[in-house]
């Protein structure tokens, strides 16, 4: 009998060692390969040079001089980074608006996701349906339509003026509060489908044990529910902090010339000083900066898991 493409191509890769599980992991894996290790390559190699007048603006590593080979590793970007308070200051600044966003999607997002887990199936699948609705309208338009509420002919305050609760217009576009709005309606999602997903499976019988043994609904949310959808809420947490902290659009739109946020001072580097190195810089020492509490959730929430 003849084989056919697909036998002949399960042999090869038999062969080889990649069939069944090995198959399957690989593929993510040669993605991660492609569209990360390779540009974070890239960018930690430019991180290492000088920055020239050229193109690109950025001198090379090697230099062949015919009869040898130099190797130039330019470690003062780095150096330059914990001299100058800019980036320093930025990275607090970033850490403290991501910090404070996720904690407030988290406080929004849990009776959220809770209502909709609780939900009979028609009504949920409505309200999951709401969740998701913004992901089908660009990111840029939604970012951009809150300046149409924020402004001070806006929305928000053409109404709180014709109700006579104040007197003059009320300063909320460019400041921190409209970034931390724009933040946490924009990621607000993210922390609901995890959670969501979390409490649906959550077994109702010990609801009601808890109630047989007399324990009232405020204590069993705390005593059972939360500890039992702790790995939901670091899920959350994560998908909301770590995107944050390099968020530029919605401090570019939203915040005031104050707001510094890292992504902004990484565009700065980029593309109004020309200096790649040190934009480079940044970019792996956020990278780093974020490997840290990524590593402590992480734990935190195997750790939710295995207890749960």
């Amino acid at each position: 009998m003849r084989a056919t493409p697909f036998r002949w191509t399960s042999a090869a890769l038999a062969r080889i060692g990649l069939s069944g599980r090995a198959l399957v992991v690989a593929v993510p894996l040669l993605w991660l390969f492609v569209f990360f290790l390779i540009p974070f390559l890239v960018v930690a190699k430019i991180s290492l040079s000088e920055a020239t007048i050229a193109r690109p603006p950025y001198a090379p590593l090697l230099e062949w001089d015919g009869l040898r080979v130099t190797l130039n590793l330019n470690f003062e970007n780095y150096a330059y980074l914990w001299t100058d308070r800019l980036y320093t200051n930025a990275y607090l600044f970033s850490m403290k608006v991501a910090f404070i966003s996720a904690t407030c999607a988290l406080l929004i997002g849990y009776p959220m996701a809770y209502y909709i887990a609780r939900s009979p199936e028609p009504r949920r699948t409505m309200l999951l349906m709401l969740v998701i609705l913004p992901f089908w309208t660009s990111f840029l338009l939604r970012v951009y339509a809150w300046q149409g509420f924020l402004r001070s002919n806006g929305v928000i305050n053409n109404l709180l003026l014709s109700l006579g609760i104040i007197d003059s217009p009320i300063q909320m576009l460019q400041t921190n509060f409209a970034v931390y709005l724009g933040i946490i309606y924009t990621y607000l999602p993210f922390m609901i489908l995890p959670l969501y997903a979390n409490l649906v499976k959550l077994d109702d019988t010990l609801l009601e044990a808890s109630a047989d043994l007399g324990g009232r609904p405020m204590a069993t949310f705390f005593h059972v529910t939360l500890p039992l959808s702790m790995s939901g809420i670091i899920a959350g947490f994560m998908l909301v902090f770590v995107p944050a902290i390099g968020e530029f659009v919605i401090p570019e739109l939203l915040g005031g010339p104050d707001t510094l946020m890292i992504g902004r001072v990484l565009w700065n580097e980029f593309f109004s000083n020309r200096d790649w190195p040190v934009a480079s810089a940044v970019a792996i020492a956020m990278l780093v900066v974020l490997v840290i509490p990524i590593m402590l959730l992480r734990g935190a929430q195997a750790r939710a898991e295995e207890q749960g």
